[in-house]
């Protein structure tokens, strides 16, 4: 068995006007992020940041800019199993992408149902986890 690599991306998507991009998980999961996804094996995090862009919204030929943050936190017990034995904590790294305006996203039925852009302190409010909610607060302006 492959087992997923404990280390993944956050794409904070956000327009001049402090409005954020979330995407809603399909059932069971069923709650609201930013773009996220883990790395593959030998993948570099701007690359897997640019391609989790792409399969999650459809957005290409972004300038995604590296925040030169990470965070950890850990494994929800209940996704632990995509993992190597022992593996408790996943690394994250933070990337942000500002756009002109709102435009339309291609969401990828398979893990995502919905979208809205939402402000900043709204967006922050809502999404599941805490270090998503973070990165909004620390890296969209006011």
């Amino acid at each position: 068995m492959n087992h997923k690599r404990p280390e993944s991306v956050l794409i904070i998507v956000y327009t001049q006007q402090g409005e954020v991009l979330l995407l809603r998980r399909k059932y069971p999961n069923d709650f609201w992020q930013s773009v996220t996804g883990s790395l593959e094996w030998g993948e570099r995090p701007i690359d897997a940041a640019v391609r989790e862009l792409h399969e999650e919204t459809g957005l290409t030929n972004q300038a995604v800019c590296d925040c030169h943050s990470e965070q950890s936190f850990k494994i929800y017990s209940i996704w632990r199993k995509r993992y190597a034995p022992g593996v408790v904590m996943n690394r994250e790294h933070v990337y942000r992408l500002q756009l002109p305006e709102k435009v339309d996203i291609k969401l990828d039925s398979r893990e995502h149902e919905a979208f809205q852009w939402l402000p900043r302190l709204h967006a922050a409010d809502l999404v599941f986890s805490h270090t998503n909610q973070a990165a909004i607060l620390r890296w969209v302006p006011e």
